[in-house]
């Protein structure tokens, strides 16, 4: 079967599955998604780098399913398996596993396209798997009589259960303790992990499912001629795409986090060296409790710098004293910390420090990274004998993907092309924007008058939605002053803040019919709130990125504060409301106020087109009766009849 033969029948079965196969089960036909799939198709059958920006309800996920599988079945060239699918959320490597693959494997098999189910495996880092010998080493020493009854009785799942996300109430401290080392030294002749590395590289999955960290460590080994992770590919699918740059980076660096410190100070406290572990927990107490705050943007990364003096003089102590005599675990786990403190001490000038949010945490942790790093990421992650599919809702402004590839390192790729897929939802009839008339005005010299504006708008504006409101500030600062003033009022509705326990109040917040959540951070995007239930979104402030040392470093690129302004900061805005957006509406029958109370957003100012540029197209007022209105023509009468 020659080439053209074969890309010809690839295309005709990305038809076929979209406009008979799945609509058979009951999907929606797309033109818009349809397509998106022949362009991911193009890029996977020609080894090239597609940019797929797709909106809300494109459907990009059997996109580029459907994409694979037509380039596996009629390969116009060699295809080495697995393709790899990389993402930035556990769910969705869920839904990929147990939703998405099943029902494209059910609708082939039963049309003879396959004789077999399409096969995945989910793959993670080292510290997700258990390690039998340190297992059974951990079972043997923990005593019994002191130990939680649920804590215990996950530990001991694990003697049937490899992956230990999949398993309750097992500690932090026990997931330490028996994961799989970095340097795996395993002992036992039947090891359950080395047992699932086999499995994995025996060519009997068709994708390899990851994150963006496990994909960016893989590309690391390679470049360093170290063992490969994955077995060889020549697909490459990345979901969730704006998020891989800064992965890169952080991947790239060096990281210190509160995890590593506290974790080290357990593990001298378990080999009976108590007093190099209160040292330690001495030294380094005001920089726990710095980082374990939750991240503040505009809190300069010398701050928490200045805090590493101590453990700085600690470490080399307990070095000197002790690090021959710690275990292999204890010793690379000081060396860790040791050498991240080194760095953040040292006066490197081609290192720019910063902090970033630790999303395992709720807090922050400290990174270092090269000057150089998108030369870097641009070596190590597009090899020219891969294909490359990257896809997100938030990769473009418009049209505009500049921002995008100057990150990513693609800024003068050959191979890169570029798309588009608008969302097939209706926004200008199922949604409205909000821009006030006389907006809350940020002042500088008062920021009490500004609150109390701002929060009287948000009165005003909660109670025409009878709640169902996300707020999405930019600072926790700003959420809690707010959070403050809220309660005063003694609103009708229930009132949530997003904390650390975030799993829980996003579900209670789901299940609270009328609920407010004021929310930040990570809440910008990933979460999913379809219905009723997010039907005011409010957006403080423009989300724009405070300046830290990685903006000045590139401000220095740029010939004035304009054109980094306009290059830089503006398009990230852009980005980052499209994300926040993106809470309001999840499904074509979903009806939201979107409303934007920064004064620069409102109609002439500095950047209103910048909004408009970044939002779909859809109706404005200034009014909060015209928000009332619309709420009473697009909701039934018992969404304003919630018991309180």
């Amino acid at each position: 079967m020659n080439t053209n033969d074969n890309r010809l029948k690839a295309h005709k079965l990305i038809d076929h599955i979209f406009q008979d196969l799945l609509p058979a089960h009951g999907m929606a036909q797309r033109p818009e998604q349809i397509q998106l799939s022949h362009r991911m198709l193009d890029a996977m059958q020609d080894g090239r780098i597609a940019l797929c920006d797709a909106g809300t309800g494109i459907g990009k996920t059997y996109a580029y399913l459907a994409a694979a599988t037509a380039a596996s079945a009629f390969p116009t060239g060699q295809i080495a398996r697995p393709i790899i699918i990389s993402t930035s959320s556990i769910a969705l490597q869920n839904a990929v596993l147990t939703e998405y693959l099943p029902l494209l494997s059910c609708v082939l098999m039963a049309d003879g396209i396959l004789t077999k189910p399409l096969k995945a495996v989910i793959r993670k880092g080292k510290s997700h798997y258990v390690c039998d010998e340190r297992l059974d080493r951990r079972l043997r020493q923990v005593n019994l009589a002191k130990k939680n009854p649920e804590a215990l009785a996950a530990l001991r799942t694990l003697k049937e259960t490899l992956d230990m996300d999949g398993v309750s109430h097992l500690s932090g401290y026990d997931r330490e303790r028996v994961c799989v080392p970095q340097v795996c030294d395993c002992k036992q002749k039947d090891c359950r992990y080395q047992r699932f590395l086999k499995t994995c590289d025996r060519g009997q999955f068709l994708f390899q499912i990851c994150n963006h960290n496990l994909l960016v460590a893989d590309a690391i080994h390679r470049s360093e001629g170290k063992r490969p992770i994955f077995p060889e590919h020549s697909i490459i699918i990345v979901d969730e795409a704006h998020k891989l740059p800064e992965t890169a980076q952080q991947m790239l660096g060096v990281t210190l986090t509160v995890e590593e410190i506290r974790n080290l100070i357990l593990q001298l406290k378990e080999e009976r060296y108590l007093l190099a572990a209160e040292m330690l927990e001495d030294s380094t107490g005001p920089l726990l409790r710095k980082l374990a705050q939750p991240r503040e943007e505009a809190e300069p990364v010398e701050a928490c710098l200045r805090l590493l003096t101590a453990p700085s003089c600690t470490l080399p102590i307990i070095q000197r004293q002790i690090g021959s005599l710690l275990s292999p675990l204890g010793s690379r786990q000081l060396n860790t910390v040791l050498d991240a403190v080194k760095l953040f001490t040292s006066s490197q000038t081609d290192m720019i420090f910063y902090t970033a949010e630790d999303v395992s945490t709720g807090g922050a942790m400290l990174c270092a990274a090269a000057g150089d790093i998108t030369q870097r990421i641009k070596k190590i992650l597009w090899q020219p004998d891969q294909a490359f599919v990257l896809t997100s809702g938030t990769m473009a402004v418009g049209s505009d993907f500049r921002r995008f590839k100057t990150q990513a390192g693609l800024k003068k790729g050959h191979r890169v092309m570029e798309s588009v897929s608008p969302s097939p939802f209706d926004y200008r009839n199922n949604c409205l924007l909000y821009l006030p008339q006389i907006p809350p005005r940020q002042r500088v010299e008062d920021t009490d008058v500004y609150f109390n504006e701002l929060t009287a708008e948000l009165v005003g504006l909660i109670k025409a939605a009878s709640g169902h409101a996300l707020v999405l500030f930019t600072s926790y600062a700003a959420m809690s002053a707010v959070k403050e003033r809220l309660r005063e009022e003694s609103l009708p509705f229930p009132l949530l803040t997003l904390g650390r326990n975030a799993p829980h109040i996003i579900e209670q917040f789901r299940h609270t019919p009328g609920a407010v959540l004021l929310a930040t951070g990570a809440a910008w995007e990933g979460f999913d709130f379809p219905g009723d239930c997010v039907s005011l979104l409010i957006i403080p402030r423009l989300p724009f990125a405070y300046p830290d040392a990685r903006k000045e470093r590139e401000l220095e690129k740029y010939s004035s504060l304009h054109a980094f302004i306009r290059e830089v900061a503006v398009p990230e805005m852009q980005i980052k409301l499209r994300q926040g957006f993106g809470r309001a509406i999840r499904t074509e029958s979903d009806t939201c106020v979107i409303a934007i109370l920064d004064e620069r957003a409102c109609r002439g100012r500095r950047y209103a087109q910048a909004v408009s540029e970044a939002l779909p197209e859809m109706r404005r007022t200034g009014s909060l009766r015209e928000v009332t209105r619309f709420l009473r023509e697009k909701k039934p009468e018992s969404y304003f009849e919630v018991e309180r």
